[in-house]
């Protein structure tokens, strides 16, 4: 009996399917219009294949780049072609955002409290530094590994956050004054704020002081919510 369980079990595993890669795979579903006629669609990503080799950057998204060397069927759909789709939850312990909720934390925390609460934009100072959400700190993922040539960044960034450098090589840090943080990054398809959540929480990063807000810039822009002018 056991035997069969342990076949059983295996063949579960090995054909299970993990959700974030049903984004690249045909789902296909018979969908009836209200006329009663049926038609068969296969639900993906729909990627136009010329901008598929477009490399993602801040400066990418400068109006003379767009207007001069982005496809015309590429311009809306630059920044999302190459991102993976998340999850609505990291897991049960990290809670996810709307704009509400992040508002609220501005409100009553973050801009009255700074040393206990923050916002984090987890994306390169060069996207930081083009717009942000007003208040939020920038702690990109890079920064988070130590790195000679980069150590000053390395430093600030845990300072930022109230983390304690134990042992940089052993990776052991201290917890005990860490500030309560929102992280963010450009949006649904974005993976670096769940990358930064995922990797805190392998160093002991306590999973009740972090937060996600899964809308990212994308939907807090959508929303028509204030950001950042750009820097010059």
């Amino acid at each position: 009996m056991s035997k069969i369980l342990l076949i059983f079990t295996f063949f579960i595993y090995a054909n299970a399917i993990n959700p974030i890669s049903l984004q690249y795979m045909d789902i296909e579903v018979q969908h009836t219009y209200l006329n009663k006629k049926e038609e068969i669609y296969k639900i993906q990503r729909e990627i136009n294949k010329n901008c598929l080799d477009i490399p993602i950057s801040a400066e990418s998204f400068s109006d003379d780049n767009i207007s001069k060397n982005i496809p015309k069927e590429c311009k809306k759909t630059l920044i999302t072609t190459s991102g993976i789709i998340q999850p609505l939850f990291i897991n049960e312990q990290i809670k996810t955002l709307s704009e509400i909720e992040v508002l609220e934390f501005i409100y009553s925390k973050s801009s009255k409290n700074p040393k206990s609460y923050t916002l984090v934009d987890t994306r390169k100072p060069v996207w930081f530094n083009q717009q942000t959400i007003p208040g939020s700190i920038n702690v990109p993922f890079e920064d988070l590994i130590y790195d000679e040539d980069f150590k000053d960044e390395f430093y600030k960034a845990y300072e930022n956050l109230g983390i304690k450098i134990i042992d940089i090589k052993k990776n052991k840090f201290d917890f005990s004054n860490a500030k309560t943080v929102i992280f963010f990054c450009n949006g649904p398809w974005c993976p670096i704020s769940t990358k930064t959540i995922n990797y805190f929480l392998n160093f002991g990063y306590p999973a009740n002081k972090m937060m996600w807000y899964r809308g990212g810039m994308s939907e807090w822009n959508a929303l028509s919510l204030t950001v950042t002018k750009q820097m010059k």
